[in-house]
């Protein structure tokens, strides 16, 4: 296909560029598309996915590929090919018609729609010929010509009419202010999807969800629930120890196909990481059990060495497919392991479940393919038991032989790397990182956290407020959503309590201020997915429902009550407020489809905190207060360190703490507990005590 180029050549996006030796005439996202479109009377087919997208690859290889598709669809439509990952506002806009017109959605995503962008037909993946009841191109597209041709009324009636329905998509007017009693609504449904088995929600396919985990510790947190934080403890277990773990390489695969997270669909997120990473710090945090904390390291060292940018930034994800197959670079052979590992190769094969038959099976047949996948049954100490080998022993066994088998599978042809940059992904692994390097007191995490938060605010911050959504290859573009606002916002919120930098707060306040003057829907409350002075898409939405990642409106909220709280700025708190009553109705029909605004939820609910520390920077009394602070699971607290100087940055953005001072020259606690405060003290255990 190589002798081919169309215009995508010229695109950075990687899956864009997937396609720009396709024979298919594609456009980019672009006026002369429908320009062309318009004066040639065609319809316009759109193609939205991603680069680590499975069924993008099948579609492209069978279809796009090929001369016969290419040469009709060059003959009868107008091709445009979108990254959803770089147009993420494109992608909700058209997949809601999907979910309108048939009732479910996926990538690839397929759309057939008129020069003024209004889409007549909706569908994922579409195979080249017609096959079980699935019509093909080369049957649809002929279909679709006739139709354009020959009942063009009818096709623009129906545009029309799903024009007006996706318009009716957002009709959510302000509810009442939501009380607690959506919490345990939450908790309850969650409660009820729950896998006592293997825990996890719902049955296959099973999605890690760490949203759900982070609410449920928060529940626990304030109602002393044990079933909450067990239903996060055997979820987080079962993972860690399945398929879905790379017990080799380390980083969580997207998803699990099976219930008992054994068989996964091997692409890696960027997102993911953050997520999960999040959730197994705050539950290190909460149990103090090593296994959490050192699975969210072993994340860390995934991200750092795999998908961190020279710059700093941190790279999308990591492709499914390799060599033409999906997993095919995560799979073994028993006898393949047994040679790279030699006579000790038992202990080995026990643990990680390998059968010389395979272990790893077709999704679609369930029939062996010979390959295992590394997965754990058995705790560690069960297995030495069985094998009659101290514990220690067989651990640095297995930390030996997994450290061999790494190096052999760096041997193997690796799948492709999206390594576009994207501000909100990266807003996310900032938090995470920023909440490691506090929860295992390691500098080197703070400054993973800097060095992306930096590269962002120097490559995509623009002098006029506003910020960027896509670097790659030197190139900034791509107007911010309101996901890339709300989550740079949190991990630099995060990267200030991590550090103590006051610029990182500064940029937090001012990306947030810009964000309620252009995102805001001052009439009904919340906030759009598109800014005031974006491009003009069929409609606006504003987008609530925490899916794969929370949703830009939940972060926002939590976003909004954390700054209040911070800087003393009440009209936060009233935007956080009216963000909470703006979907409250939403929320309160089915709350476990919003688990990350029921932790913003939890945080107003309280109880909640302030700690405002006055000291000298860096001294040890300071430190030790803050390592105090760090170690435990405080998730509905805010830190705030003032200098004991006078006139200092800080005082800038909360003019409050200028009163703040160290008592009898020694780092000094001021502990805020629901909207009371408490006399300041000098001990990291008074202070513990005042926090409760």
């Amino acid at each position: 296909m190589e002798n081919y180029e169309n215009r995508l050549i010229n695109e950075k996006s990687p899956y864009l560029l997937q396609h720009a030796h396709n024979p298919v005439n594609w456009y980019p996202w672009c006026d002369e598309a429908f320009t062309r479109a318009a004066e040639e009377n065609k319809p316009v087919f759109l193609s939205i996915g991603y680069s680590t997208c499975h069924w993008c690859h099948v579609m492209e290889k069978e279809s796009f590929e090929d001369i016969e598709v290419a040469e009709l669809m060059n003959r009868e439509v107008i091709a445009v090919k979108v990254d959803r990952e770089e147009r993420p506002d494109l992608d909700n806009v058209y997949m809601t018609v999907c979910q309108i017109l048939t009732g479910n959605g996926g990538w690839p995503l397929t759309i057939f729609m008129t020069p003024d962008k209004v889409p007549f037909f909706a569908g994922t993946y579409i195979p080249k010929n017609t096959r079980f009841g699935r019509m093909g191109l080369m049957e649809l597209i002929p279909r679709v010509k006739d139709v354009w041709q020959n009942r063009k009324n009818e096709v623009l009636a129906s545009a029309e009419r799903i024009q007006d329905a996706l318009k009716s998509v957002d009709t959510l007017a302000p509810g009442q202010k939501p009380d607690e009693s959506v919490l345990d609504k939450a908790y309850r449904e969650l409660e009820g999807r729950f896998d006592n088995e293997f825990g996890g929600f719902g049955n296959a396919p099973k999605f890690p969800g760490a949203h759900n985990l982070l609410f449920l510790l928060r529940y626990w947190k304030r109602t002393g629930n044990k079933k909450a934080i067990e239903m996060v403890e055997k979820t987080l277990l079962n993972m860690r120890r399945g398929g879905i773990y790379d017990h080799i390489g380390f980083g969580f695969h997207r998803y699990s196909t099976d219930r008992e997270w054994l068989l996964p669909h091997f692409e890696k997120m960027l997102y993911d990481q953050a997520m999960l990473t999040i959730a197994y710090i705050e539950t290190y945090q909460a149990t103090g059990k090593s296994e959490y904390g050192s699975t969210a390291k072993e994340i860390f060292t995934y991200v750092l060495r795999d998908m961190t940018s020279p710059e700093g930034g941190f790279y999308s994800a990591l492709d499914a497919d390799s060599e033409g197959e999906e997993g095919r670079f995560y799979v073994w052979k028993e006898r393949e392991l047994r040679k790279i590992i030699g006579s000790g190769a038992d202990p080995f094969i026990e643990f990680f479940n390998i059968q010389k038959e395979g272990n790893f099976k077709e999704e679609a047949t369930g029939k062996a393919t010979g390959e295992n996948i590394l997965y754990v049954s058995k705790p560690v100490g069960q297995i030495a038991k069985e094998l009659d080998i101290p514990l220690f022993e067989l651990e640095e066994k297995l930390s030996q032989t997994g450290k061999l088998l790494f190096e052999e599978r760096e041997k193997r042809v690796h799948p492709c790397r999206d390594d576009k940059i994207l501000t909100d992904w990266n807003g996310l692994m900032i938090a995470a990182f920023s909440l490691g390097s506090k929860a295992f007191d390691d500098r080197k995490y703070a400054d993973a956290a800097k060095k992306s938060a930096d590269f962002i605010l120097n490559k995509m911050y623009k002098k006029d407020g506003t910020l960027l959504h896509r670097y790659r290859e030197k190139e900034s573009a791509i107007e911010g959503n309101a996901d890339d606002y709300a989550f740079l916002i949190w991990g630099l919120t995060e990267l200030y309590e991590a550090t103590f930098e006051v610029k990182y707060l500064k940029h937090a306040i001012e990306l947030n201020d810009y964000f309620i003057t252009h995102f805001r829907d001052s009439k009904r409350g919340g906030f759009f997915f598109t800014p005031d002075n974006g491009e003009d898409l069929l409609v606006r939405k504003r987008e609530i429902y925490d899916g794969a990642i929370p949703s830009g409106n939940s972060v926002a909220m939590l976003n909004l009550i954390r700054l209040a709280r911070i800087t003393g700025r009440t009209d936060l708190e009233k935007h956080a407020e009216e963000t909470g009553a703006a979907f409250s109705d939403a929320a309160g029909r089915m709350p476990s489809a919003h688990t990350f605004m029921m932790c913003a939820l939890e945080f107003v609910s309280g109880p909640s905190c302030e700690v405002v520390i006055t000291g000298s920077e860096g001294s040890d009394d300071a430190v030790e207060m803050l390592k105090a602070l760090h170690k435990k699971y405080f998730p509905d607290m805010v830190i705030v360190f003032r200098p004991g100087v006078k006139n200092t940055e800080i005082d800038l953005l909360a003019p409050y703490l200028k009163d703040y001072k160290s008592m009898s020259s020694r780092a000094t606690a001021y502990v805020c507990r629901n909207n009371a405060c408490s006399a300041p003290v000098m001990s990291p255990e008074e202070m513990l005590d005042l926090i409760g």
